[in-house]
Formats: structure tokens, sequence, C-alpha cells
């Protein structure tokens, strides 16, 4: 297998694990401190309430996930594992690539589940026997650095580079309480719990680029490149149970290569996670693979 095709796995796993990553941590209410009388009972409104969800969620420090990734025509995914964000984000999640061109990729060596180690600094994959021995000088494994990827992906590499490092589940959350767009749908049961639902609508390169605190030109970078994958707005859905812990998250969205759709369902908050970094010998660098072949 030759080298560009090496580097373009290696490009698709920082993608899907860009997606489980951000997918683990998550991303007009009226005044914030209304009130709605219904059926007797006093409830909170919408922008009240997602605040007190908010905390909660902050608060709990680890969960389990598992979910779903749709991205148009280059992937198709499924995820599982645990994250904790008490001091950064840190977890195991294993992906299983189930469809699109990056799947296809993948394929070409051998390789379909792709266990991730995220770290404070970066992120490792396991890339399999096939990689090791075809381009990784026999080690399996590859670290993602996030000043790297943010070095090589401009503007939305740093806003990528702040999400992995500082944001928590209800990332989601602050998203639809930031945009101001948001409404409480209804009650719902999912997986036998009682949940409440909530719907909004965000901008997602003026959000994404407020949250990762941007300055103008960056910000106008990151607004080209989301503008040229064909991604403006996301619609994101959250329920809540009755502890105000997150139960299930989605966010969809339209691109060029087709429809962007995410389900993430959270579980067992506090969970223990614990992250070992993969052996030096068996690691090689991002940079260093992308690096053995320039003109590609």
């Amino acid at each position: 297998m030759n080298s560009t095709t090496m580097r373009r796995a290696g490009l698709s796993i920082a993608v899907a694990a860009a997606l489980t990553g951000v997918a683990a941590c998550g991303s007009s209410g009226g005044d914030d401190d209304a009130k709605d009388k219904k059926d007797g009972s006093v409830a909170l409104s919408p922008i009240a309430a997602l605040r007190s969800i908010e905390d909660k969620t902050d608060d709990a420090d680890s969960a389990k996930i598992e979910g779903k990734t749709v991205m148009g025509t280059q992937m198709s995914m499924n995820m599982d594992g645990a994250m904790a964000w008490s001091d950064g984000i840190t977890g195991n999640v294993t992906a299983t690539l189930t469809g699109g061109t990056q799947a296809d990729q993948m394929q070409q060596m051998g390789q379909s589940k792709i266990d991730y180690r995220y770290l404070k600094t970066g992120f490792y994959a396991n890339m399999g026997d096939q990689f090791a021995s075809q381009a990784g000088g026999g080690k399996h494994w590859i670290e993602y650095d996030y000043e790297t990827l943010a070095e090589l992906g401009g503007a939305a590499g740093d806003a990528f580079k702040d999400q992995m490092q500082n944001t928590t589940p209800n990332q989601s959350v602050k998203m639809l309480l930031a945009s101001g767009d948001v409404k409480r749908v209804g009650e719902e049961t999912v997986r036998g719990t009682k949940t409440t639902h909530y719907s909004g609508e965000v901008d997602v390169a003026d959000l994404t680029g407020k949250n990762a605190d941007l300055d103008a030109s960056q910000l106008a970078e990151l607004k080209k490149q989301f503008s040229q994958a064909g991604m403006s707005t996301e619609t994101i859905d959250i329920w809540v149970n009755d502890d105000d812990l997150l139960v299930k998250k989605t966010e969809k969205a339209d691109m060029k290569t087709g429809s962007f759709n995410q389900t993430v369902y959270y579980s067992d908050y506090g969970t223990p996670v614990s992250v070992e970094k993969p052996p030096a010998s068996d690691t090689m660098s991002f940079k260093d693979l992308m690096n053995q072949q320039p003109q590609a």
C-alpha cells in the first residue's frame, strides 16, 4: 500500500476522532428567570432549565457514551466508550467505521475498528498490524498532538484544539444557550428513562468561533471553511433526565457531501475513567506520517 493511501487514512482517523471526541463532549428562550405555570405547577423556562442542566452535567466529571455519526458520503461510524472532563478531555473510545469513502480507505488497511485514547495534549489511534508493517515502521499507534492539528487546520484547527481541551458534554447545552433559539418540546421516554426534550438551531461557525475565542481574521477564515463545506446552521436536540443530566443528544446539519447526523447516548455518570498513554516505542507522530510524502 502506498504512502499516499496511508496519509489519507491518517487524515480519516483524525476526522473520526474529532467527531467522536467532540460528540462525547457534546456541543428565543425569553427572560432568563421566567417561569411558566402549567397544570398548577411551576416549571422553569427553557433558558433557566438549560442553565441548571449545564451546571449539573459539568459537575458529573465522566460518563459512558454510545452513538452513531453519519457525515454525508464521507463516513458513517458507531462509537462506544467512556470519557472524563474534570481536567481536560480524557477517555477510551472504540469507533467502528460502517460506510463511506473514509471507511473504504480503512478497509484497504484491514481496519474497521479503531481504538482511541484521549489525553489532555492530544489523542492516539491504533492503526493495526498492516499499518505497522507497511508505513508505521513497526509502530501501531499514531499520535495526534493538538498543537500540530491546529497548525494544519488553520482556524478550524484552532477551534478544534480549544474544544477538545476545554469543553465538556454540556457543550451542546452551551450552544443552545448562546443561540437564544431554544424551545421545550415536551416529555419523552428514552431507553426506559423519563426525559425532557429541548430543541434549537445554532449558527455553527459563529458559535464555534466564539467558543474558541478566535480573533476577527480567524473567525472569517473559519466561516469560509464552513461555507466551503456547505454547513451553516445546525439543529441540536437534547433529552435530559430528572437529575438534569443529558441522556441523549442529536445534531443535524446539511453539507455539500450530504447530511451530517449524529446521535449520542450518555449513561453511568461518574464512571471511573483511566487512560494509559501508548508506549513511545509503538507510536509515531501524525506529523511524521504526513511528512512521508510531502508532495502528495
